[in-house]
C-alpha cells in the first residue's frame, strides 16, 4: 500500500515517524492514567483494583481491535515470531518471572519506566539505560549464549496459536478483560483512558504491517514493545551512523516526549533520584533481571503482553502469565523486608506509587 501513497520518505523513515506519533499518544495517555501492569499485579492492595482496570480496559480493546484487522485481511501473524511453531518454553517461563521479579525490584514495568523518565524520574531513566545495555547483551552479546541455551529447549505445535476458534478466544479475553474493567476501575475517565491505549496497538500493527508495507523496500510489522526497542534506540543514540532508526526507535522517544509533554502540562513532572546505595543496588538488579527476562520471554508486559497476547499467540500468553506469577512470588519473597519493600522506599509527592 505504501507505494500508492506516493510520499517522498522511505518505509523505514517513515515507520520511525509513525513511531514518533504512537509513543507520544502512549507516553501522554499512560503518564495520565498512570498506566502500569506491576501495579495491578503487585502494588499496594488498595491500588491493585484500579491499576487492573486500566490495564485490562486496554487489553480488551487492544484485542478486538488486532482481531478485526485480521479478519479484514490487513494483517496477518502467519510468518510472525509470535506463533512460531516451535514453543521455546523453558526460555519463555524462566524469562517471565525473571522480568516479573525485575519488575517489582524497580517498582515498574519497562513501559511506565519510560514514562516516568519522561517525567522527572532519574531512577526510572538509568534503569531503563542498565535494562537496555542487557538487553542488548542478551540479544546479541556476552549473554547470548544463555539466550540460544534457554531457547533451544523449546516443544513442537502444529499450530502455535491458542486452541481454538480465534473468534471464541477474542471474545472469551477481551469479554472478560472488558468485565473486570469495568468492575475494578476507578473511574470511566481510567476506562476511556485504557481503551484509548489498547487502540495504539492495532493501529501500530496496521500502520508498519499494511500501511508501510512496500515488497520492494520491507520493514517489519511491529507495535508497541520495550525490550528490542529500548536496546535499539541506546546504540543508535551512540552509533546513528551505522545503526539506522527504525520504529522501536521513535516509539521509545515518542513515549519519553508524550510523558514530558503530559508531565508538564499537569504540573506533574518532578526530578527525583536514589536515596542510599542500598535502593540503587536493588534497582540495578531489577534492571538485570528485567533485560534478560526480557529477551528470554520474548517481550515485556506491553511487548509479549498488551501487543503479543491479541495475536492469539500461545507464547504470548504464557509469557504475561509467567511475568504476572514472578512479579506476584517476588513480592512475597520480600514482603518482609522494609528495605526492599514498598514500604521502605519513600514516596515521590506526585506519584506515591513509584
Amino acid at each position: 500500500m505504501y507505494e500508492s501513497l506516493g510520499l517522498d520518505l522511505s518505509p523505514r523513515l517513515a515507520s520511525v515517524i509513525l513511531g514518533l506519533v504512537i509513543g507520544v499518544l502512549f507516553g501522554a495517555l499512560a503518564e495520565v492514567s498512570r498506566f502500569c501492569f506491576r501495579r495491578a499485579v503487585a502494588g499496594p492492595r488498595s491500588e491493585r483494583g484500579a491499576a487492573a482496570g486500566v490495564w485490562l480496559a486496554a487489553l480488551a480493546t487492544a484485542v478486538i481491535g488486532t482481531q478485526i484487522a485480521v479478519a479484514k485481511g490487513l494483517i496477518s501473524f502467519a510468518d510472525h515470531r509470535f506463533l512460531a511453531p516451535d514453543l521455546p518454553w523453558l526460555a519463555v517461563l524462566t524469562g517471565g518471572l525473571m522480568f516479573g521479579a525485575g519488575m517489582v525490584l524497580t517498582r515498574g514495568c519497562v513501559s511506565r519506566l519510560t514514562v516516568l523518565s519522561g517525567s522527572g524520574n532519574l531512577r526510572a531513566a538509568l534503569v531503563l539505560v542498565v535494562f537496555a545495555v542487557v538487553a542488548h547483551a542478551t540479544l546479541k552479546g556476552v549473554l547470548a549464549p544463555l539466550r540460544t541455551a534457554f531457547g533451544s529447549v523449546t516443544l513442537s505445535l502444529g499450530n502455535a496459536a491458542l486452541p481454538g476458534p480465534a473468534l471464541l478466544w477474542t471474545a472469551l479475553i477481551a469479554g472478560t478483560a472488558a468485565l473486570v474493567a469495568w468492575k475494578y476501575a476507578a473511574s470511566g475517565r481510567d476506562l476511556i483512558l485504557g481503551a484509548l491505549i489498547g487502540l495504539l496497538v492495532p493501529a501500530a500493527w496496521v500502520g508498519t504491517g499494511f500501511v508501510l508495507f512496500d515488497e520492494f523496500d520491507p520493514i517489519a510489522m511491529e507495535s508497541l514493545s520495550f525490550t528490542s526497542p529500548a536496546a535499539e534506540t541506546l546504540f543508535w543514540s551512540v552509533a546513528a551512523s551505522s545503526i539506522p532508526a527504525g520504529f522501536g526507535t521513535g516509539l521509545i522517544g515518542g513515549v519519553i516526549l508524550g510523558a514530558l509533554i503530559s508531565s508538564r502540562l499537569s504540573d506533574r513532572f518532578r526530578w527525583q533520584s536514589f536515596e542510599s546505595p542500598r535502593q540503587t543496588g536493588r534497582y540495578m538488579a531489577g534492571a538485570a533481571l528485567m533485560g534478560v527476562g526480557g529477551v528470554l520471554a520474548g517481550g515485556c508486559t506491553v511487548g509479549a503482553g498488551l501487543a503479543g497476547v491479541p495475536s492469539l499467540s500461545l507464547a504470548a500468553t504464557l509469557a504475561l502469565v509467567s511475568i504476572a506469577l514472578g512479579g506476584t512470588l517476588a513480592t512475597w519473597l520480600i514482603r518482609d523486608d522494609a528495605s526492599l519493600s514498598a514500604a521502605g522506599q519513600a514516596r515521590p509527592r506526585g506519584q506515591p506509587a513509584e
